[in-house]
């Protein structure tokens, strides 16, 4: 029988939880002094929370390590294998190369012993026990007093995979409004991937009462445009709807058609818009900032892919009396 993961730290309020995430931090940090290679990209000083991203790319072409235990899981994504590969980790061997593209998992609470020979890409996400803990109590019924990580070898799990490629995106291009909130969304997604493939387990269809009834979206969205400048966190949204995050977010894609994050960001370009149709003394800096981006090349880059034109270019139209092209959808990918 397979037994499921994880181990839940109890939170006793945001003092604790902010010291629980510096200590995971450290923890990060100092891992890195056993390893003979130093990462070309990562998110540890991007104010993540509950998860971190690290890309490998500058590995030797032959080396080792040994690694003390972590309170992270490690999901790993192989890039570029080596030509040959040893890892020992609890009790399991791993005696030849992961194929490109596969996914291994590293428990937390795991030493790892490796050796290597030839170049190899790494992508590495670190994930809190906390966040799957809750996903796995929450929405898939689990005992967390007894349930267990297995470590895993030779996933092939695409869905898993594209979840892991969307968070190395918002490494190489994040740092905008809204990035926690895709954070915390990507990790909720990443818990629901691993425990599928863990257990087996496949997408339940969606009943009717998976839907946001109708009187607690129209309290969320009250509550999103009140604080749309100021970026509602997906914590705060689901307990405006007293929900759990994942199921949040999955009530108020079926809802909408759109997941909390490009909901709040077509409400910001919204907002946009109006400022730009009634306000021609503001710079385009100044209404970045009034509608919650973080600076104006966000700010343009999204406008652009949700009105299909810059913000300059949609004022200029107004100005002219001429309509601007006709508005996409928004595109359903964390952008």
């Amino acid at each position: 029988m397979i037994r499921l993961i994880i181990g839940i730290s109890v939170r006793t309020g945001q003092i604790a939880v902010m010291q629980q995430e510096d200590n995971s931090l450290k923890e990060l940090e100092a891992l890195q002094k056993f390893l003979p290679f130093t990462p070309s990209e990562t998110s540890y000083r991007m104010g993540w929370k509950g998860m971190h991203a690290v890309r490998y790319r500058r590995i030797p072409d032959s080396g080792g390590f040994s690694l003390p235990p972590v309170s992270l899981h490690a999901i790993n994504l192989t890039l570029r294998p080596p030509k040959k590969l040893n890892v020992r980790s609890e009790g399991l061997k791993l005696d030849r190369p992961l194929p490109t593209g596969s996914i291994s998992l590293i428990p937390a609470g795991s030493a790892v012993l490796a050796d290597w020979q030839g170049n190899r890409d790494l992508l590495r996400i670190y994930l809190k026990p906390s966040i799957v803990a809750r996903v796995a109590t929450e929405s898939f019924k689990f005992d967390s007093t007894r349930t267990v990580v297995p470590p895993i070898y030779f996933l092939d799990a695409p869905g898993l995979r594209s979840a892991i490629m969307a968070v190395y995106h918002e490494l190489r291009v994040g740092g905008g409004e809204g990035e926690q909130l895709l954070v915390e969304s990507l990790a909720i997604i990443l818990s629901v991937h691993l425990i599928r493939h863990i257990t087996g387990m496949h997408r339940p269809p969606l009943r009717a009462e998976a839907v946001l009834p109708r009187p607690k979206l129209h309290t969320v969205i009250e509550y999103i445009m009140e604080n749309v400048e100021a970026g509602p966190t997906l914590e705060q949204m689901a307990s405006v709807a007293n929900l759990s995050p994942y199921h949040f977010v999955r009530q108020f894609k079926a809802a909408t058609g759109l997941t909390p994050y490009q909901y709040v960001i077509h409400r910001r370009v919204e907002r946009a818009q109006q400022l730009l149709q009634k306000n021609g003394e503001l710079s385009l800096a100044e209404v970045a900032v009034r509608t919650g981006f973080s600076d104006q090349s966000h700010f343009t880059s999204l406008f652009k892919r949700i009105i299909g034109v810059t913000p300059g270019q949609f004022r200029i139209a107004q100005e002219s009396g001429k309509s601007p092209q006709a508005p996409r959808e928004i595109e359903r990918q964390a952008y």
